[in-house]
């Protein structure tokens, strides 16, 4: 039997969907499963924010309607790329143990709070460069995209005094770089990161089945909730917000922000509840923060 997976084409897709593969086929040692590279508009459209030209969904369009034309099977995803509603017909059906959530510092300064009053860092992430204004209003967050070889080519040849990048990312590319992990109380990570999302039709029950080995419901439980509290606060790449979750002594915490584009509006708390109740959670947090004064950034930053 063949399975066909849709991907996009840079390193770190094809690192995460290499993964998936192997883990696949330790389950499944007879299986066949051949890699079909999509170039996305996400890919194509690198000189601009991703907030400026339609957000998250840019990188997953291609492969889910490649889906429905069922030239794949199922695709391997980013969870950070993934919209909070996937279109009907189709679902995450699977979501494996997660990498780190977390986002890390690049820089020969020990830290964003070290940098000199005007230094430039890179970043194309509304939610990152929120929270490093709030940090440090007085340095310079200009835009930065492309793979991660691509940034932290710029980080070196002197474009930026520092850069953030997701641990997961590094990690999943095996690169050995010297750099500080940001910690909670300065950079929530986005909502999905360091998991993967493994798309599938969803009347497809038998390529479900098969991927049901690689599935972790802890991972999936904590990813419920941040989904829900990006559903509720309506985010894409338009509005600065990030949720965390995770599972400990049988509770799930989740801690989550919503902010102006400068940081000087910063709404953020956290809940510990059931998870069994996950989605619950999520959009219950979420709506404490729109009733805090989350509704008036987004009523402001959609211009109603």
């Amino acid at each position: 039997m063949v399975l066909r997976v849709g991907t996009r084409g840079s390193k770190l897709a094809l690192t995460q969907t290499d993964w998936v593969i192997s883990k696949l086929m330790g389950h499944y040692p007879d299986l066949k499963v051949e890699k079909v590279i999509i170039k996305t508009t996400g890919d194509k459209i690198l000189d601009s924010p991703l907030s400026k030209i339609g957000g998250k969904g840019l990188f997953v369009k291609e492969i889910e309607e490649a889906l429905f034309r069922e030239e794949v099977d199922f695709a391997v995803h980013s969870m950070k790329d993934v919209p909070s509603q996937v279109p009907d017909g189709l679902e995450i059906a699977v979501i494996p143990p997660r990498e780190s959530a977390m986002d890390v510092w690049i820089s020969h300064y020990k830290s964003l709070r070290d940098l000199p009053k005007g230094a430039r860092v890179g970043t194309s992430s509304l939610r990152r460069s929120s929270q490093i204004k709030r940090l440090r209003p007085d340095v310079e967050v200009l835009p930065l995209r492309g793979n991660v070889d691509t940034r932290l080519r710029k980080w070196e040849e002197g474009f930026f005094e520092g850069i953030i990048l997701a641990e997961a990312g590094l990690n999943r590319l095996g690169i050995k770089i010297p750099y500080k992990r940001f910690d909670f109380n300065e950079m929530i990570p986005a909502v999905g990161q360091g998991a993967l999302g493994i798309e599938t039709r969803k009347d497809d029950h038998h390529t479900i089945k098969l991927l049901k080995a690689l599935h972790s419901e802890e991972t999936a439980l904590a990813v419920a909730a941040e989904r829900a509290f990006l559903r509720v606060l309506e985010g894409g790449c338009q509005v600065p917000l990030g949720a965390h979750a995770f599972l400990s002594e049988s509770k799930l915490t989740i801690t989550g922000f919503i902010s102006d584009l400068n940081g000087e509006t910063f709404y953020r708390e956290t809940l510990v509840g059931e998870p069994k109740e996950a989605e619950a959670l999520g959009e219950k947090l979420a709506n404490i923060l729109l009733s805090r004064g989350g509704k008036t950034i987004l009523d402001s930053l959609y211009g109603r």
